[in-house]
């Protein structure tokens, strides 16, 4: 019998909010399921502790912190840069204002490490190696594609990357569109995704 995938619930009257972080979500843990409710009153309607997740609204968390104080070790709250409140000290927070990229870099290091050192975070069931690919990349990228990767995570210019691993620029965006052709991205925050989920990279060194 296949375990159920893990599901992770948005609160959040900001319709395009949501879907922006949605999206994100899905493609950080494509095996986990997304729900997302524009009120609390909706979200308590679904069995809200079966969740292993909730990414709320700071202005949620201020009427409804009763529910959130008692499950504070799975909460994360939405800001959107400014001074928390009070009330939001004690949570881990995730501002909302960033760029993509930005806010890519914030969930994964939310994953790896701030939140609770990971443990509540839901594994990736497809992934058994435990960060490490013995008979390589499952996406079929060279050891030096992946080296060119990680230095694109970490936010190198192709110059820098040339300069670094003693090769062309032109080699470098070579290898730069073979790694985009291979995993069908295109952009930095997704190939972001896709070095720290596959343990290529820390969240913590992007």
């Amino acid at each position: 019998m296949m375990p159920q995938p893990p599901e992770i619930a948005i609160i959040n009257s900001d319709t395009l909010a949501c879907i922006g972080l949605r999206g994100l979500i899905e493609r950080m843990m494509p095996f986990a399921v997304v729900r997302t409710f524009n009120s609390f009153e909706r979200f308590v309607r679904d069995t809200p502790d079966m969740y292993v997740h909730y990414f709320i609204s700071s202005q949620i968390l201020l009427e409804h912190s009763a529910f959130f104080v008692e499950r504070k070790a799975k909460t994360i709250v939405l800001t959107n840069g400014t001074a928390g409140a009070p009330q939001t000290s004690n949570f881990h927070t995730l501002n909302v204002c960033l760029d993509e990229e930005a806010l890519t870099r914030s969930l994964l290091q939310l994953q790896q490490g701030a939140h609770a050192h990971g443990r509540h975070l839901p594994p990736d069931p497809s992934r058994t190696h435990g960060g490490s690919f013995p008979q390589g990349d499952p996406n079929g990228l060279s050891t030096r594609e992946i080296e060119v990767l990680v230095l694109i995570v970490r936010g190198l210019t192709n110059k820098e990357i040339a300069d670094r691993l003693y090769i062309s620029t032109t080699t470098v965006i070579s290898h730069r569109k073979n790694i985009m052709e291979k995993l069908h991205m295109r952009s930095v925050s997704a190939l972001t995704i896709y070095a720290v989920m596959n343990g290529y990279i820390e969240a913590d060194r992007i």
